[in-house]
Order: structure tokens, then C-alpha cells, then sequence
């Protein structure tokens, strides 16, 4: 191994340069963004993909999303383990990016509908392969995604010598750059290629070429990685000093249980009791890691909220209008706004807002910061509380289990008053009425003129009764919102003749007189409906459509096929208004939720290394991934105990959690003592100069370890403050 190391020093200082960089440096750099393309981009679509394709209600597509992310972060900590103990870092970034890239293969496979769509209807007939084929790709994803998660940045800072401390310093900022470069290409890229439609036998969203794109990326990644082989320093795994500090507690523990006799003497710290077998400077170190590791009790809340932008806001935004003039957003595009903001906020705080707060006198310490990061994110949710109180005063009110709801349409070339249950309503020709009438009758009396009919209700059902002149026709609406924002829209023909009716090559099939068509989805946007008669005369209507919208168009008795205005006596009714809450209500809890995440996480992220040894840096960068990996369970705990039915109330609920919590960690950090490691560690080695070749032996045992971490060359951000991340 001796001969291996003093290889790798000997290729080290023969290393291909450019301009004073290693060019192994741009394969990495490489890889990270195809990586993280592709991550971000398959998780931008990941909750549609759920909803509306393999169809689950909303709270077990939140709860398997958030179950998903919590593996992502578990899995780095058994990478690290790996990687410093086992294989190294070159050997289980490539064998888990191939494990990455099945996973992303696997599940763009499970999105093919016509993988099991055996009668052509565009819809799959065994959902239950599609869910297992998603889950052992998701299950493949996590592993290897958060597997080389906390060795490929450590891998890249392999690559420079000690005298190259500039370049490795400007190597983590574009690292870093280009970890919010593919998150934010991705969710622009992805929810696009989502909204295709594409199919063998019929169309539908395009969520395997969403897939398939990411899973392209990560192959990219892969093979560039595995090109630059030859040019990479490897350093050989040197244990992981996790391990060590796991087996030092656990002795404390167990010796501390063996003397809990009253016969022997206390200590003044339970880590104390570990002193039999291990060095005093160790348990120092451990102590100070402790210390930070309790103040990380409370963080899991924050990212239970923060992770719910791919989740509950991409789903919120599914119900709002996403027009702005010049392009249409899709609603998990919204979740851009995050990495764009980002890019924005992390420069004008460090260079603009902290220094303005410091000349003002104030002490801004990170835990107070910290403290301001968490009741900003629950600011971002009682916004978006708000926001769907909003959105849910203008959704239909549907009729519950016992109720049923009708409405009349009146088909005839005169103005008619029809009268429901002594109600009188007043509809001019071929118009009808702007609202249900709810009841909880089982059959109403509809009389017009001299005409008397008693319709029979469904219950839990809204129902249209179509006034022609001679009789009545009960047809049953939708008793839905339509998903993915389309619009359904039906057709009413009270020409004397039949007639077809077709958009965009979709045909809504053939309508005889006095019949109405099926309900049809149709995009939002502007559409063309070709209306045929049968002799092949053809009249074109341009209809301007927006997100969400139910609609019945009655082609009247007077229509004329043919001509400039054919179309403009074709009247329409509303059952459903179209989304009227625009998707622009969503940036102020998307700015809050970033500022939170600037002031929150990059903060988080300092003050937990200036406060432990730099032999520690990954059992603290262990302790902060594990914590958002406990927040997204939190996530899923809540989404299946709580029965709240109302959305708005969903919301406030998690920002009077945090905010309670926020309370709690706001005293934990009034009470917290700020140290300085290296004060703490120097004493140890004057008392003790035996320690000194114990710290020795610390560091180098954990050199890699300690920046096995995507975060943990956090030290180097101290010193270079442009050297940000928030996404990890």
C-alpha cells in the first residue's frame, strides 16, 4: 500500500495541467451537472407522475415522494462508509452511477403506457407492473444517488496538491455552480418535454421521454467520468472516521451502563467514561460534534416544509393559471424559481445585507440567522395558505354523498323560463343557467311553459337537463376538475341535421340532432374546432382556452355552416370556470422559501464547521444530510395521520409547527456557548503531548473522510466566501 501511496504522489505531481487546473477537473465537473440534470429533473416531474399517471390520490403520491427524497439523503451516509472503508472514491462513484443509471433507465421504462395498454384506450390495464417497475427504479435511484453524493465533490478536491489552494478554492465555486446550473436547466427542461405527447398507438404526456432524458444525462456522466480515469488522482480508502466516532460513543455508553453503580465515582460528561479505552482528544473532539449534533434536533422541521415545493406547490400549481403572455409555465416549471433565486439572493447576502446589518451594530450570529431562515420558511407556507384558500373559493363546490346538483340549458330559439321547485329561472335562447341548484331530493319537478317533468336525480352527481321544444334530455356533467389543466369540453347539436365535430385531427365522433357528444380533454391555448355536415360543408370555431375548465358548446337551431361568422352563433355554458388564481401568486412563498434557504442552510452549513474539528467535518455533514432525511419523513408521517381535509388548513399547519419549533431552537441557541476546536484541541496537546500523534493519526485517518462529504470542503468556504451551496 506504501508503494501505491508514494505511486499516486508521483502521478499527482505529473498530473496534466491547463491553465494551472488539473484537466482531470472538467470531467468532474461534468459529471456533477449531467448528475444533478438529472436528478432535478427527474424529481421536478416525479408528483404528476404519481397523480396522473399511475393515478394515486394526493396524499400517498406526497408521502411516496417525500419517502423517496428521505432515501436520498439516508443513502450518503453508507456511501461515505464505502468509499473510505472499502472501495474508494473512483470505484463507488462508478459503480454506483451505473446502479444510478439503471434506476433512471428502469423507471423511464415504467412510464411507457402502451407498455400494458392492451385495448389502445391510452390508458394502462396493469398499473401494478408500472408501479413495481417505478418503485425498484426509484429504490435503484436513491442508492446511487445518494451514494456518490458525498464523494465526487471530495473527489474533485483529490485532484489538487497542497500548493494549488487558489485553484481548488475556484474549483468548488464552479463545482457548486454547476450543481445549480442542472437543477435549474432541469426543471425548465423536463416538465417541458413532460408536456409532449407521444405514444406507439395512442398519445399521451410524454413522462418516458421526461424520464428518458435525465437517464441519458446520467449515462453521459457516467461515460464522461469513467474517460478521465487515466488523469485522476486516487487516493487509496483510509477508514472513515464516522465509524470511529460511532464505536467511541457506543463504548462510552456501555461502560458508562457497566459502572452505573452508585459505589463509582460520576464524571462530568457521560463521553467521559470512553476515556478507558480511547484518548482524551478524541472525546474532546466528540464532545464539541455532540454539541452541534443537539442543536440539530430541531432543523429536521425546516426541511419538512422546504422539500414540499416538489410536492404540495407543484400540485397547488396544477389548480392555477399559468399564462404569462408571451409563454405558458407548467406547474412543475415553478419550481425553477428556487435555483434562480438562489443565484440571486446568496451574492446580495453576502455582499450587500450582512455587511449593511454588521455597520448597523447589530449581532447577527449564524444561529440567530439560522433562527430568521426557519420563521422565513414558515412565512413561505402561511403565503401559500393564502394563496389556496384563494384557489379554493373559486373551485366547484361538487355535491357530497347525499346531495345532487341540476341545471338547465335551454335549447330552443326563443327565451324560455323554466321553473325547478317553484324556482323560477329565466334563460335566453340557447343559454343556460350560471349556477347548480343543489338538493337533496331524489327527483325535481322541471316545468317550461305548459310542459311538466319530473326528473329523476343520481346522487353525488351533477346532472344538465337539456330544454328542446318538444321533450327534455338529462345528460351527467363532470364531477371533476380536469387534470393536467386541460379543459373538458362536450358539444350540443340542435341543427336539423348531424353533424361532426373535430380539433386538431381529434374527432368528438358524429352528433345527431338533438344530441350531445361526450366529454373530450383539450389542451389549453387556442383551438380549432372543425364542425361537417353531411353534404362536407365545414365551419372552423376559434376558441381562446384556459387551464381547467369545463364546458358544453350548443350548435343552435339557426346555425349556418357556411360562411365567415359561421361560429358566431354557436353559444356556450359553463360547469366548471376555468382556473382564475394566476401561477404568479406563487413567487412571494417561492422568494421567502429561498431567502430561508440562503439564510438557513449555507449558514447551517458554516457555523457547524467553525464549531467542530476539522477531522469531524463529515460526521456533521452526516448529521445535516440525516436531518433532511428525517424532515421529508416528517412530511410523510403527516400526510398520513392527518385528516384534514381542507388544504389551506394543511398549510398552516406546518407553519405553526415550525414556527413552535423555530421557538424551541431560538433557546437551545440563546443557551449555546461558541467555541473555538482548535483552542480546545491545542490544550489537550500541551497537557498531553501523546495526543498530539493521536490527532495525527485522526486526521490522516479521516483526511478522506472528512471532506467525503458533497459539503465538507465547507472549511474552504470560510476562507472563500464565494464558495456557496445550497443545493446538495
Amino acid at each position: 500500500m506504501a508503494d501505491k501511496e508514494m505511486g499516486m504522489e508521483t502521478k499527482k505531481k505529473k498530473s496534466v495541467e491547463v491553465c494551472g487546473y488539473p484537466l482531470s477537473i472538467f470531467f468532474i465537473v461534468v459529471n456533477e451537472f449531467c448528475e444533478r440534470f438529472s436528478y432535478y429533473g427527474m424529481r421536478a416531474v416525479l408528483v404528476l407522475y404519481f397523480t396522473y399517471f399511475l393515478r394515486w390520490d394526493e396524499n400517498t403520491a406526497i408521502s411516496i415522494y417525500h419517502t423517496f427524497v428521505a432515501l436520498c439523503y439516508l443513502t450518503p451516509i453508507l456511501g461515505a462508509i464505502v468509499a473510505d472503508s472499502w472501495l474508494g472514491k473512483f470505484k463507488t462513484i462508478v459503480y454506483l452511477s451505473i446502479v444510478y443509471t439503471l434506476g433512471q433507465a428502469v423507471l423511464a421504462v415504467s412510464a411507457i403506457h402502451d407498455l400494458t395498454d392492451n385495448n389502445r384506450d391510452g390508458i394502462p390495464d396493469n398499473l401494478t407492473l408500472h408501479v413495481a417497475l417505478s418503485m425498484v427504479g426509484l429504490a435503484l435511484i436513491a442508492l446511487g444517488t445518494g451514494g456518490i453524493k458525498p464523494c465526487v465533490a471530495a473527489f474533485g478536491g483529490d485532484q489538487f496538491d497542497d500548493s494549488q489552494e487558489k485553484q481548488r478554492s475556484t474549483f468548488f465555486s464552479i463545482f457548486y455552480l454547476s450543481i445549480n446550473a442542472g437543477s435549474l436547466l432541469s426543471t425548465i427542461i423536463t416538465p417541458v418535454l413532460r408536456a409532449q405527447e407521444c405514444g406507439i398507438h395512442t398519445v399521451q404526456k410524454c413522462y418516458p421521454l421526461a424520464f428518458g432524458v435525465p437517464a441519458a444525462l446520467m449515462m453521459v456522466a457516467l461515460v464522461v467520468f469513467i474517460v478521465g480515469s487515466k488523469m485522476y488522482i486516487k487516493v487509496a480508502p483510509k477508514g472513515n472516521i464516522m465509524l470511529e466516532v460511532c464505536k467511541c460513543i457506543g463504548f462510552a455508553l456501555k461502560n458508562r451502563f457497566k459502572h452505573r453503580s452508585s459505589k463509582y465515582p460520576s464524571r462530568e460528561h457521560w463521553m467521559d467514561w470512553a476515556e478507558d479505552k480511547y484518548g482524551k482528544l478524541l472525546i474532546a473532539q466528540i464532545k464539541m460534534v455532540l454539541k452541534v449534533l443537539f442543536l440539530y434536533i430541531p432543523l429536521p422541521m425546516f426541511w419538512a416544509l422546504f422539500d414540499q415545493q416538489g410536492s404540495r406547490w407543484t400540485l397547488q400549481a396544477t389548480t392555477m393559471d399559468g399564462d404569462f403572455g408571451l409563454l405558458v409555465i407548467q406547474p412543475d416549471q415553478m419550481q425553477m424559481m428556487n435555483p434562480i433565486m438562489i443565484l440571486i439572493m446568496v451574492p446580495i447576502m453576502d455582499s450587500l445585507v450582512y455587511p449593511l446589518i454588521k455597520k448597523c451594530g447589530l449581532n447577527f450570529t449564524p444561529l440567530k440567522r439560522m433562527t430568521v431562515g426557519m420563521l422565513m420558511a414558515g412565512l413561505a407556507f402561511a403565503a401559500a395558505g393564502v394563496v389556496q384558500l384563494q384557489i379554493d373559493n373559486t373551485l366547484p363546490k361538487f355535491p357530497s354523498a347525499t346531495q345532487s346538483q341540476v341545471k338547465l340549458i335551454n335549447m330552443q330559439n326563443s327565451q324560455v323560463t323554466g321553473t325547478i321547485e317553484g324556482t323560477a329561472y329565466t334563460l335566453p335562447a340557447y343559454a343556460g343557467m350560471e349556477d347548480y341548484l343543489t338538493t337533496e331530493k331524489d327527483n325535481v319537478l322541471v316545468t317550461v311553459g305548459s310542459m311538466n317533468n319530473n326528473i329523476s336525480l343520481v346522487s353525488h352527481m351533477r346532472q344538465t337537463v337539456l330544454l328542446f321544444p318538444t321533450d327534455v334530455q338529462t345528460v351527467n356533467d363532470s364531477m371533476s376538475k380536469p387534470q393536467e389543466g386541460k379543459n373538458a369540453v362536450r358539444f350540443v347539436n340542435a341543427f336539423n341535421t348531424g353533424l361532426n365535430v373535430s380539433w386538431s385531427g381529434e374527432g368528438l365522433g358524429f352528433i345527431a340532432t338533438n344530441s350531445i357528444s361526450s366529454y373530450t380533454l383539450v389542451p389549453q391555448g387556442n383551438v380549432v374546432f372543425t364542425i361537417l355536415d353531411q353534404t362536407g360543408a365545414t365551419c372552423e370555431m376559434s376558441q381562446d382556452l384556459s387551464f381547467g375548465s369545463s364546458v358544453t358548446y350548443t350548435i343552435p337551431s339557426t346555425f349556418s355552416i357556411s360562411g365567415a361568422e359561421c361560429a358566431a352563433s354557436i353559444t356556450k355554458t359553463m360547469e366548471i370556470l376555468p382556473n382564475v388564481i394566476h401561477m404568479a401568486w406563487q413567487l412571494p412563498q417561492y422568494f421567502l422559501m429561498t431567502a430561508g434557504e440562503v439564510v438557513f442552510s449555507v449558514t447551517g452549513l458554516e457555523f457547524s464547521y467553525s464549531q467542530a474539528p476539522s477531522n469531524m467535518k463529515s460526521v456533521l455533514q452526516a448529521g445535516w444530510l440525516l436531518t433532511v432525511a428525517v424532515g421529508n419523513i416528517i412530511v410523510l408521517i403527516i400526510a398520513e395521520a392527518a385528516t384534514i381535509s381542507e388544504k389551506w388548513a394543511e398549510y398552516i399547519l406546518f407553519a405553526s409547527l415550525l414556527v413552535a419549533v423555530c421557538v424551541v431552537f431560538s433557546i437551545m441557541a440563546y443557551f449555546y456557548t461558541y467555541v473555538d476546536p482548535a483552542e480546545i484541541e491545542a490544550q489537550f496537546v500541551e497537557k498531553d503531548p501523546e495526543d498530539k500523534d493521536e490527532k495525527k493519526r485522526g486526521s490522516l485517518s479521516s483526511s478522506s473522510s472528512s471532506s467525503s462529504s458533497s459539503c465538507s470542503e465547507g472549511g474552504k468556504a470560510e476562507e472563500t466566501k464565494d464558495v456557496q451551496q445550497t443545493k446538495i
